[in-house]
């Protein structure tokens, strides 16, 4: 007869065996799972950067009863005016958005209007703000606006020193993800580099309807800096034993 002691050894000894074989299955669900558990994570890196490049532009508007005189004044103001942007070092110029569109008011007689703008891009801000002031004071441009921005080559620049800044910051970030949810490792799953959206730039404002006189005084610029963003975000995948 089995006495009271033994059946006590033995059932602690089953009730042992079972709790083993009910953690290892767990385990082994883990391990043998198709999708580990994970956790998302995101991290940035920002540096504010001097603006390198000026952009600036201008434009010829004349307003005629007769199309004809009006393109013509149009295309001999801007033809001169691109002759003397041209012969400027560093100074990148464009033509574009050429227009010609009758204009109706109320007691007044029809009149068309034509239109045409330069673009004009440089890295000497002093040089290009002084064309501009020419262009206005001589050639008779009104000027539509001015812009700065980052140049591609400093951008694809600080975007490489942010992306590792970025990384690091993701994977203190999954460490920490990891360890406050109690897994002593993980690794790295699908993660996605992303950075901000280079938008190409536009006039900030429109000028009056007239033309600055010669004597005006010279454009004032300052460029300013603009905000350079990487963002890292992706999964962290869990991991119950430390590699």
């Amino acid at each position: 007869m089995m006495t009271f002691a033994k059946s006590a050894f033995l059932g602690a000894i089953v009730a042992t065996l079972a709790s083993m074989a009910f953690s290892f299955a767990a385990y082994a669900q883990v391990l043998l799972s198709p999708e580990p558990p994970s956790v998302t994570v995101t991290a940035s890196a920002t540096a504010s950067v001097a603006n390198d490049r000026m952009h600036a532009w201008l434009r010829s508007e004349i307003d005629n009863p007769d199309p004809a005189k009006a393109a013509s004044e149009v295309n001999t103001r801007i033809a001169k005016a691109l002759a003397r942007a041209k012969a400027v070092p560093g100074v990148e110029v464009t033509t574009s958005g050429y227009s010609s569109f009758q204009v109706t008011e109320k007691n007044q007689p029809p009149r068309w209007r034509v239109t045409q703008s330069l673009f004009l891009e440089a890295s000497d801000f002093a040089t290009l703000a002084a064309l501009v002031s020419r262009l206005q004071g001589e050639d008779g441009l009104l000027l539509s606006g001015l812009s700065f921005s980052v140049s591609e080559a400093t951008r694809r620049k600080t975007e490489d020193a942010l992306t590792q800044q970025a990384i690091k910051a993701w994977q203190a970030r999954a460490k920490n993800a990891a360890d406050g949810l109690g897994f002593p490792a993980w690794r790295v799953g699908k993660v996605a580099i992303q950075t901000g959206d280079h938008m190409p730039p536009r006039p900030l404002q429109r000028s009056a309807g007239v033309a600055y006189a010669a004597s005006a005084a010279p454009v004032a610029v300052e460029g300013g800096n603009s905000d350079i963003t990487v963002t890292v975000s992706g999964d962290a995948v869990l991991e119950t034993l430390r590699r």
